[in-house]
């Protein structure tokens, strides 16, 4: 079997700003090159907090991105990008630090960090050293400076845990952790919750650090914190299917692949839900309460996990894909529960059917009602860019 097909890689970092700060000063990018089967994720940590400090971490972050794509010289690189950095006005220095992880299609894993607190691979329940080495810098203006460098062959189940010193310094001067939590003991703490919560997604544990970290600052982060979790595990499949089939003939095989899909399904679209459900012979309900008032209720299925109405709910869909962040709350509109699936799973497949419906051509409908096969396209590259999911697209 081909690796890339073994395990999906989650990529999720969560992040406080330091108490009184309306911006974090910590800056997290990732990014999925489906060409080369790459997955990349930088934390850089800029000086102080606020808008300087995110000024800083978003340039470092922005260079270390994109000097890793291009597959640079990783000492150069930190040259380049410490040389680079503006000096601030008020300490006469310029300093950001950087967490690099390099994730190709094979789960060959390369990590580089400068100055930001040692990042911890967990493999299964326990902590894996994958041999760290020293890369000391000669260059002119940054001569002695260290680079933290491993490479390593992840297998199904680890996991990698990196963090800024706002997670590591948390609590410090309290009477429990008069130096701050500690990497020793910050350690201890992923050790529990990976085993006790095994199964918990990479956004659900990098939010428990995080948590605990705002507790020892008694609810007021001293600094900004992020913590980023990588997770290679079991792929959960998702089957998105909207719009009949072109020809009337290709309905029972079109309804087939619905039926053989192993994994979860939603059919977006009544039309298509009224096909499926004749060439399969399944149960079918149409909803009368929404939760969402500018949408038509769910309707309900057998065996299939969520039915909506089309494109309104898609087109919907997609503007919420494009706004949403880790602090949005979701509803339980019909829109909303589709992003909430489609967030628990890693390889989306979209089946769509190409059939016109002469209805979305009325030019008395609203601008934003476009053409399905173009708000599905809309939705598979928000899916990828944003949220690095596998999405592939099936016409029919």
């Amino acid at each position: 079997m081909d690796p890339v097909n073994k395990y999906f890689i989650d990529v999720e970092c969560r992040q406080n700003n330091h108490v009184g700060e309306i911006i974090c000063g910590d800056v997290f990018l990732s990014r999925r090159i489906k060409e080369e089967g790459r997955i990349i994720a930088v934390l850089s940590d800029g000086m102080g907090s606020g808008v300087k400090a995110n000024v800083l971490a978003t340039l470092t972050a922005s260079m270390a991105m994109n000097f890793t794509i291009e597959h640079r010289e990783v000492a150069r690189s930190a040259e380049i990008i410490m040389n680079t950095l503006p000096v601030c006005s008020v300490r006469k220095v310029s300093y950001s630090t950087f967490t690099i992880i390099d994730i190709e299609d094979d789960g060959t894993t390369t990590i580089v960090e400068y100055d930001n607190p040692l990042c911890m691979i967990m493999r299964g329940m326990d902590e894996y050293d994958p041999g760290w080495e020293d890369l000391i810098l000669d260059g002119e203006q940054n001569k002695g400076k260290k680079l933290r460098i491993c490479k390593f062959k992840a297998q199904l189940e680890d996991r990698v845990f990196f963090w800024s010193d706002g997670i590591v310094q948390s609590g410090m001067g309290t009477r429990a952790f008069p130096f701050g939590w500690g990497r020793e003991e910050l350690g201890e703490y992923v050790q529990k919750i990976v085993k006790y919560t095994p199964f918990a997604s990479s956004g659900k544990l990098a939010q428990k650090v995080i948590n605990m970290a705002q507790l020892h600052d008694g609810d007021k982060p001293k600094d900004d914190s992020s913590c980023g979790v990588i997770y290679y595990r079991e792929p959960r499949k998702l089957l998105l299917i909207t719009g009949p089939p072109f020809e009337d003939s290709n309905d029972f095989a079109f309804s087939l692949k619905v039926k053989q899909f192993k994994g979860r399904k939603i059919i977006a679209g009544g039309t298509t839900a009224e096909i499926v459900a004749r060439e399969l012979a399944l149960k079918f309900d149409a909803g009368f309460e929404s939760e969402d008032n500018e949408l038509p209720p769910v309707s309900y299925m057998e065996s299939i996990n969520l039915v909506t109405e089309g494109i309104l709910t898609l087109g919907k869909l997609a503007r919420l894909l494009e706004t949403y962040t880790v602090n949005t709350r979701l509803s339980k509109g019909p829109a909303d529960q589709i992003i909430k699936m489609l967030f628990e799973s890693d390889r989306i497949h979209i089946l769509n059917g190409t059939r016109i419906n002469v209805a979305h051509q009325d030019p008395n409908l609203p601008v934003e009602l476009e053409i399905r096969r173009t708000v599905v396209k809309r939705i598979m590259r928000l899916l990828e860019v944003r949220f690095l999911k596998d999405v592939t697209i099936e016409y029919m």
